[in-house]
């Protein structure tokens, strides 16, 4: 069954758009950053990885190439097929229930800030329950001015160009955002809603999913491990 848009996210531009505006063209264009080399250092070599969101799978497969096991989650059929070499399950994340657990989950893409307060708790009570004793979950938060500095743009080396073109409050601590990313032969934007989180609310709504930071990955704080809370 296809799922509707989101309400407050829509996505224009050639190809499948998924529910929450991302465009499946634009996701297998888009060229892996940092993340796996973040990952890599803060997790045990050959763990078994949870990806929650994984999209068309940029993450997954440098993840794939270093040695780790990875299942990969998103909800969206098309993004999945696009995925190699790893396991993969169609479905929302905050409904996710497979009855076993994992060394290690990953919560990137922002997913963290989503709008919806209820989807929000969902998704961190999933990576709760999914993940192992003695294991972590890897979180990826918006930087400290990803809302005031606003509009920017960056030119991608391979070519194309990234802009956040407006932030606008929208009520009740959500913003929409729009994004805009411009290539030589197509340009595709995306509208979602996203909501900042203070380091003491980000940190509430980990301990209401029974989770707490243990320490940060990078220097700008934009990745968190957290482990589950033990008694």
């Amino acid at each position: 069954m296809k799922l509707k848009t989101r309400d407050g996210y829509q996505g224009t531009g050639p190809g499948a758009i998924t529910p929450d505006g991302c465009a499946v063209e634009l996701y297998s264009r888009l060229p892996v950053g940092e993340e796996p080399d973040i990952i890599a250092a803060a997790v045990p070599p050959g763990a078994h990885i949870l990806e929650l969101g994984s999209g068309v799978g940029r993450v997954t497969h440098a993840l794939l190439e270093r040695g780790f096991e990875v299942t990969a989650v998103d909800e969206s059929a098309e993004m999945l097929e696009r995925v190699r070499g790893a396991r993969t399950i169609c479905g929302l994340i905050e409904d996710l229930a497979l009855d076993e657990t994992f060394d290690v989950v990953m919560l990137a893409s922002f997913l963290v800030h989503n709008g919806d307060v209820e989807v929000r708790r969902g998704m961190l009570r999933a990576c709760a329950r999914h993940v192992t004793k003695g294991g972590c979950v890897l979180i990826q938060r918006e930087g400290e001015d990803y809302h005031s500095n606003v509009p920017r743009e960056r030119v991608d080396p391979s070519g194309f160009t990234i802009r956040i073109v407006s932030d606008e409050p929208v009520g009740d601590g959500v913003h929409s955002v729009r994004a805009e990313y411009d290539f030589p032969d197509a340009v595709w934007t995306q509208t979602f809603r996203s909501r900042p989180l203070t380091q003491k609310q980000f940190e509430e709504a980990l301990a209401e999913a029974g989770l707490r930071v243990e320490r940060c990955l990078t220097e700008d704080r934009m990745w968190v491990k957290a482990v589950p809370v033990t008694e």
